[in-house]
């Protein structure tokens, strides 16, 4: 049973999500996660006020299960399958560079508590989520999709659109990784 509380390799995890991508695709679904926003706000009458959120959002329930279904998943590999040592492998260029960032216990949880934490909560963390969550929202409407749903259903469509939004994810990824962390901290 070892095999449950360690992480599978890519050669479990690749196949899989091919597999799921291409009962996706034979079923004529999408994947992407930030799709459901949409839902739950048509859901929620937002269609009242804005014709984006005007269509038949019971043909998206399927998306909403898949969403339920990871964070349910999530959880029990959170409570049940994962060691109690919450260690992670790190690259010694990146422990370098957050250690000179200020971050401490680097590589010991997944969620580092400079950032995380309820004592960072204050104008500056709440700023920093707010800006964030606002770039996020904004970009995944204007890229037409999320990061999971252009890298993995718009590329496995051969998508042009997708493959240029997950170029500029990963371009915008570096700028914020080498540019924008090292201002903020």
């Amino acid at each position: 049973m070892e095999w449950i509380f360690n992480p599978w390799p890519w050669y479990v995890g690749g196949p899989l999500i091919v597999l799921v991508m291409y009962l996706l695709l034979y079923s004529g679904g999408q994947f992407g996660v930030s799709s459901n926003l949409r839902t739950m706000c048509s859901i929620a009458g937002a269609g009242k006020y804005a014709d984006f959120f005007r269509f038949d959002w019971k043909s998206q329930q399927w998306n909403l299960v898949f969403v339920i279904g990871g964070i349910i998943g999530g959880w029990i590999a959170g409570q049940f399958m994962s060691h109690d040592d919450a260690s992670i492998l790190l690259n010694p260029k990146t422990v370098l560079a957050l250690e000179q960032m200020g971050f401490h216990a680097i590589g010991e949880q997944y969620l580092p508590p400079e950032i995380f934490g309820w004592e960072q909560f204050g104008l500056k963390g709440f700023s920093i989520l707010l800006i964030g969550g606002f770039l996020v929202g904004f970009g995944t409407r204007y890229a037409g999709g999320c990061t999971s749903g252009h890298a993995i259903s718009g590329l496995s469509n051969l998508q042009w659109p997708s493959l240029v939004a997950v170029i500029g994810f990963f371009i915008g990824g570096l700028v914020m990784t080498h540019l924008l962390l090292p201002l903020i901290f």
